[in-house]
């Protein structure tokens, strides 16, 4: 397949993903890595930068939000700051995380930020165990 096609596939899962949609892009990942491993810090680069901006979306839906229900990813927001989006990658607690970042208005270039380095740490951590 197409080198090209492949990050553009990688993109849009990375993206996907970070919203309220289920999707898995670190499969994807580790198909493109799998069809061409010299794609490594392309691949990187593009699923960092998709799933980043996906997680900017639920972060944008947040400040969208007139009232949020007290929960925990918001208690630990509004404890730690932008720093927690280190974890806008886990399952089941990132989205909520990016969403409470949002509701609370923290500043978008530190939110976007600490979510790119956890997100990416995670896709360098499935990189490494693929190749």
């Amino acid at each position: 397949m197409n080198a090209a096609f492949n990050l553009y596939t990688l993109f849009a899962s990375s993206f996907l993903a970070a919203t309220l949609l289920p999707g898995g892009s670190e499969a994807v990942l580790f198909g493109v890595l799998k069809l061409d491993a010299g794609q490594l810090w392309p691949a990187l680069a593009v699923a960092t930068l998709g799933n980043t901006l996906g997680g900017m979306t639920s972060y944008l839906l947040g400040r969208l939000l007139p009232e949020a229900k007290q929960g925990r990813a918001l208690e630990w927001v509004r404890h730690y700051g932008a720093v927690v989006l280190l974890l806008a990658w886990a399952p089941l607690i990132g989205d909520a995380l990016c969403v409470a970042a949002g509701w609370l208005r923290l500043s978008p270039w530190a939110v976007a930020a600490f979510m790119a380095v956890g997100k990416f740490v995670r896709y360098w951590v499935v990189a490494h165990f693929t190749l």
